[in-house]
């Protein structure tokens, strides 16, 4: 799994920030799509709490 955070500079300061949860399958798809907005996006592991799988 994948954390990929976003931002709409036009209604969001720089210190608001959403996160969405991909799959690997679907990462590039969601990244690809933030990105032609111009929307500054960073795609990162997704850290399981607990230690997970």
């Amino acid at each position: 799994m994948r954390r990929i955070t976003w931002r709409n500079p036009r209604i969001h300061t720089g210190d608001r920030s959403k996160t969405w949860v991909a799959c690997d399958e679907h990462v590039e798809y969601l990244r690809a799509f933030l990105a032609a907005r111009d929307f500054p996006v960073e795609v990162s592991d997704l850290a399981l709490v607990g230690g997970g799988p």
